[in-house]
């Protein structure tokens, strides 16, 4: 819905600068340490035991650390960006002004860092197996960017206005959700300074800092394709790889929504130590999850191109058919491997996929943009599909083999005396 309403407001340049920045900000998803994931990697445990005292602790721990770092991180932000060339970072060309690139950075950066410590409720839902209503509260906050942006758009304000409409809808949201979790649905866990232990930050750190590694090498791996179109071509050709590429990332939503809650699930199942439960969801779960993604697809690239050429007045992107195939391939191979991903998360086998995705950076940075030369936007999906069944899909595989080996000894630090009830089937909401 955004697309349309903002792509033909901005017009193509801005529009790919704002895509560009956005890139940005998921490269620094880093901004959380790794403390997010670890978090809700530990309260898997937590809430499979019954012990809410430390469960509390966790949350108490991680809310401090990263409320410290957002308030650093803006601290430092606004003074020292006049300092930073935007221009040259993002090759800024046609209608795009320098002006117009440091204010877009600094509206989408700051609502980023902001969020940091914001979005910790979201893991923490997640973690207590209340994915329905996470989900829910997070459709809510994409929701509310819609009105924010048309009202913008209608009383005709600055570019910059309709791009803080975009960022704004998710950071109001995850406030209302945070009070309403920690105040109404479970105070148990509401996050308090006496809470605060250092032994409890350090075992966060320890299993943290495998994450962070991970999210720095998968951040700048995930959301490099941007910034490699602008500079080996430019702003408009952004636009063009971006609209479809946002389409399409509806994909990756539902590969979201289906394979996230694996994740503390199996972490529920590791520390009881039910494994035949792990490898027959997961078998079901990769079905599932490919089957919806390819569905999902043929009407994406049925439709794609229709709506991109229908759905913007007054802008020309292109509608190239192949690039929708080609990003939908992309999110069918995700959607076939999350299932084990979400595995090894849990039970914290982070090296497997910190190798498989270091790899991919390397190998797909050079490649997209030898190819971008070549072959144009279209070839930049095909060239991510080819480089990530050489590098990622091997490490996947053997990382979940290693988390699911009976005599891991990284399970082990998770098991407890099994129950000799079997997992109930509902341990994914």
């Amino acid at each position: 819905m955004l697309i349309p309403i903002t792509l033909s407001y901005l017009g193509a340049d801005l529009f790919g600068l704002w895509m560009v920045v956005t890139a940005l900000t998921g490269m620094v998803a880093f901004a959380d340490l790794g403390l997010g994931n670890g978090l809700m990697t530990k309260l898997a445990a937590c809430c499979s035991i019954g012990d809410p005292e430390r469960a509390r602790c966790y949350i108490s721990n991680a809310y401090v650390l990263l409320t410290a770092i957002a308030v650093g991180l803006c601290g430092l932000l606004w003074p020292l960006s006049a300092l930073v060339p935007w221009p040259s970072v993002f090759n800024v060309t046609g209608s795009a002004t320098p002006s117009d690139a440091r204010h877009i950075t600094l509206v989408c950066l700051t609502a980023f860092i902001l969020n940091v410590p914001l979005s910790l409720v979201i893991r923490v839902q997640y973690a207590y197996q209340q994915v329905t209503q996470s989900n829910l509260w997070q459709a809510a906050g994409s929701a509310l960017s819609v009105p924010l942006v048309l009202g913008a758009t209608t009383a005709e304000l600055s570019p910059i206005a309709v791009v803080a409409g975009t960022v704004a809808g998710p950071v109001v949201v995850n406030v209302v959700n945070s009070i309403w979790i920690y105040a109404v649905r479970m105070p148990e866990l509401a996050p308090r300074i006496r809470y605060v232990e250092p032994g409890a930050a350090r075992e966060l750190f320890r299993l943290s800092g495998l994450f962070l590694a991970l999210t720095i090498v998968m951040s700048l791996a995930t959301n490099a394709d941007m910034l490699i179109v602008a500079h080996a071509l430019d702003l408009h050709s952004v636009t063009a790889y971006a609209v479809p590429a946002r389409v399409c990332a509806v994909l990756g939503l539902l590969v979201s929504l289906l394979n996230v809650p694996m994740w503390p699930a199996s972490g529920d199942a590791l520390t009881q130590g039910h494994l035949d439960w792990i490898r027959r969801t997961t078998r079901r779960l990769t079905i599932l999850s490919a089957l919806s993604v390819f569905l999902a697809s043929v009407l994406l690239v049925c439709g794609g191109p229709i709506l991109v050429s229908f759905g913007i007045r007054g802008v020309s992107v292109g509608a190239d058919r192949w690039l929708f195939v080609g990003l939908a391939a992309w999110w069918m191979l995700l959607a076939a491997i999350s299932p084990r991903f979400m595995v090894q998360n849990a039970a914290g086998v982070v090296w497997p996929q910190l190798l498989g995705w270091t790899l991919y950076l390397v190998l797909s940075v050079v490649t997209k943009w030898y190819g971008l030369g070549h072959l144009g936007v279209t070839a930049v999906p095909y060239i991510g599909v080819a480089i990530y069944g050489l590098t990622v899909l091997p490490a996947a595989l053997y990382g979940y083999r290693k988390a699911v080996a009976p005599d891991s000894r990284i399970r082990a630090t998770w098991a407890k005396p099994s129950s000799p009830e079997p997992v109930p089937a509902g341990r994914i909401e």
